[in-house]
């Protein structure tokens, strides 16, 4: 028996057309939901504070991509002055070298044939520096890319508190340093220092003596490296939370803050004292889908929106409205009061509490401004992690 898909209910759903989240010159309303919106005049002020920073104190810019995984928001940090960007993993960097971004830093170790395979081959196409803390994986790494006839930048990444990555001891970085230069299609560049958890001390006080901590082991490494005959002409690290400490070290000669574009609900909360103000600029659109008690609300936004990993979402301008709890399609919001529960169909901002992994849900960011859809950017990096 067969069946005939002309007259099949699927078969017609098969050629039906999902209309688009939103067209150039639609107004936020017209927006459908869930969506995740950029304001653009926020985010344009964020990107131009960092880069005063940065040049402020004579060290480079270099943001993450991994925040975003957008091609047009890496190429709009360049166009400001940018000296590149970071990616953390090899995948990752296909689409912005694609979109013509060519000095990339991989924030990471790679290992692995296949890995190491495809970096060989984008480096043959732009400038990859890359990091590495053993020997072995750094022996790999120089094979690769001798069978490929390119090479890379190498950073010696040191631990300098994150309790992740990185050498433990000057002595093992010097090492590496030494087989570096004994090894073909690998330049020593300097070292790699990031410090993640210094980034979300609550207090300015607290960050502040995380950095000068990281700042002083950082400052160890290199001068042990420096004693050792090999010149650090790139001392890396830092983000969001640290970059106004330092950018001001004379250690570091380069940043990698990545969520500072935008602004998410965690680093929202932090206190940033007086030295550089940024501005919330990502947003999720998501509309009242049900009003089922005087004081509840439910959106049509979920954990596959938003992940919850750094805190619940919260409700952007509306201070009487609390978001308690994010299901898989679903965010129930509460009123304090039953004046202030928003009505069917009304549209919320939420903002989300970790920036990076919520980009990584979409496929697409649309851009407003005044409050109208000025540009749909694709998140092309989007599941690259490999």
């Amino acid at each position: 028996m067969t069946t005939n898909r002309q007259h099949s209910p699927l078969g017609q759903a098969a050629h039906a057309v999902l209309p688009p989240v939103a067209r150039v010159g639609d107004r936020l309303e017209e927006v459908d939901t869930p969506a995740l919106i950029l304001d653009l005049d926020a985010f344009e002020d964020n990107l131009r504070s960092m880069q005063a920073l940065a040049e402020s104190h004579g060290v480079a810019l270099r943001p993450h991509g991994k925040a975003h995984k957008c091609p047009e928001v890496a190429l709009r940090q360049v166009a400001l002055g940018a000296r590149g960007i970071c990616c953390q993993k090899v995948s990752e960097a296909m689409p912005f070298i694609e979109a013509g971004i060519t000095d990339i830093l991989i924030t990471n170790e790679v290992v692995g044939r296949q890995k190491l395979e495809l970096l060989a081959h984008l480096a043959a196409i732009a400038r990859l520096t890359v990091c590495v803390d053993h020997p072995d994986a750094l022996k790999a790494l120089s094979a690769a890319l001798d069978a490929r006839q390119s090479a890379v930048d190498v950073l010696v990444e040191v631990d300098i508190g994150q309790k992740r990555c990185g050498v433990q001891t000057h002595a093992q970085a010097v090492a590496l340093a030494d087989l570096i230069a004994r090894l073909p299609n690998v330049h020593f560049a300097g070292v790699q220092a990031y410090h993640g958890g210094a980034q979300h001390k609550r207090s300015f006080e607290q960050r502040k003596q995380a950095a000068e901590k990281g700042i002083k082991s950082a400052a160890g490494f290199v001068d042990a490296l420096r004693r050792a005959g090999y010149a650090c002409e790139v001392v890396s690290g830092s983000g969001t939370g640290t970059a106004v400490f330092d950018a001001a070290s004379g250690v570091f000669t380069e940043l990698q803050p990545g969520s500072y574009a935008f602004m998410d609900g965690d680093y929202g909360t932090l206190e940033w004292g007086e030295i550089m103000s940024l501005r919330h600029a990502m947003f999720l659109l998501g509309t009242v889908i049900s009003t089922p008690t005087r004081e509840r609300a439910v959106l049509d936004v979920g954990l596959k929106s938003a992940t919850a990993e750094s805190g619940l979402p919260q409700v952007a301008g509306r201070e009487r409205l609390r978001c308690t709890a994010l299901n898989d399609e679903h965010c129930i919001v509460m009123a304090d009061g039953p004046e202030a529960r928003p009505t069917l169909g009304e549209r919320l901002k939420l903002i989300p509490g970790h920036c990076d992994p919520t980009f990584n849900l979409h496929d697409e960011v649309v851009v407003i401004r005044n409050g109208v859809v000025a540009a749909i950017w694709p998140i092309s990096a989007r599941g690259l992690s490999r």
